[in-house]
């Protein structure tokens, strides 16, 4: 499947989620190391989440006589056996992934007062001269809703011996449905109290209203059939380095769920990312790395508008960070050199953007 991408913005959700995971190392320099540490800055990566529903459906016995014997209509019967997919929701997440095309030595003079770096395992950068904590993701409140424990009965169970007598199926289908309304007339007499020997509490009460429930549920199904319900989920990355323009970014089929790009079974499902050019980009990196060698480099990331649509629905639209939209900017190693006070520069470890400078 082709990989393509959206985006998230500078200090959002997608940032902290990824800061869920992390684990950094805190390098000094030594005189074993030259006094240097070198580093990687990132480009960015997005995740796309596919999330959606698979509806296993498996036709009624009776569904045929659905009409006649229960005035069910057409609509609400399961007539075949099929398996119909739908496409509930698609997230975007981004993180920062390693662009080995960008890797740097911080040099740090001899004489600098303990200098240290701490980096990712992979090697982006998060702090200099300071204790860097990754951030912690935000813990979710989700309310767990109470629910009854269901009743469960064998379909076997409930065969009367007149419905296993019947010859035919559509006398099978008439003793069924006559069993149906038997079962809602008892019902309705309990919850009247017109029946003699009624249950003794409230628990007692609910244990015969579910087994009538469950009953009159199996005897219906024979009808109007059964469908299940299963969740899925996909997920499509990649790093994006030009502009996209009516894209399909994945396809859906009401019958397979997600497809590739390239099979037309499926329906399309389009992006667009569009570079707002919010960083001016001057002269190359490559001079001006030449001009300050010893410099330390680091991401301005640029924004872009991410649009994704399927058919006549917009499923995202929104404004993003980017660091391959972007430009780099260089910090002087003279920073380093007051030997009195000791500089402290934060990161954004998946922008490779400074965040802070503590003097």
């Amino acid at each position: 499947m082709k990989r393509l991408i959206f985006l998230i913005n500078i200090t959002v959700l997608a940032v902290a989620s990824s800061f869920a995971q992390t684990k950094v190392i805190k390098v000094n320099a030594l005189k074993t190391n030259d006094y240097g540490v070198r580093y990687t800055l990132p480009k960015t990566q997005l995740k796309v989440d596919i999330e959606y529903s698979e509806t296993i459906q498996q036709a009624g016995t009776y569904a045929k006589y659905a009409s006649r014997y229960l005035g069910v209509k057409d609509e609400k019967v399961i007539f075949e056996d099929q398996t119909l997919y739908t496409l509930d929701k698609v997230t975007v997440t981004t993180t920062g992934v390693p662009n080995k095309e960008q890797s740097y030595l911080i040099s740090f003079k001899t004489k600098t007062t303990s200098p240290f770096v701490y980096l990712t395992e992979d090697g982006m950068i998060c702090s200099i001269n300071a204790e860097y904590i990754p951030e912690n993701q935000p813990v979710k409140n989700e309310f767990q809703a109470e629910t009854a424990t269901e009743i469960t009965i064998q379909p076997q169970s409930i065969y009367t011996e007149e419905y296993l007598r019947a010859g035919s199926i559509s006398k099978m289908a008439e003793v069924a449905a006559k069993n149906i309304f038997t079962i809602r007339e008892n019902r309705q007499d309990i919850l009247t109290g017109e029946i003699e020997n009624m249950p003794k509490d409230g628990d007692a009460l609910k244990i015969v209203l579910g087994n009538l429930e469950a009953q009159e549920k199996l005897w219906t199904e024979l009808f109007t059939g059964t469908a299940q319900i299963v969740k899925r989920t996909k997920q499509i990355t990649g790093e994006p380095v030009t502009e996209v323009n009516h894209e399909v970014l994945f396809r859906f089929s009401k019958y397979a769920g997600v497809v590739d790009t390239d099979d037309l079974s499926g329906n399309p499902v389009y992006w667009n990312l569009t570079d707002l050019k919010t960083v001016d980009i001057p002269e190359s990196d490559a001079k001006k790395k030449a001009k300050e060698p010893q410099s330390i480099v680091y991401n301005i990331p640029g924004k872009a508008n991410l649009e994704l649509y399927f058919g006549n629905q917009t499923l995202l639209s929104e404004t993003i960070d980017i660091t391959q939209f972007g430009t780099t900017e260089l910090l002087t190693p003279s920073l380093f050199e007051d030997k009195k006070t000791q500089v402290k520069i934060y990161f954004y470890p998946y922008l490779g953007a400074v965040k802070e400078i503590v003097q």
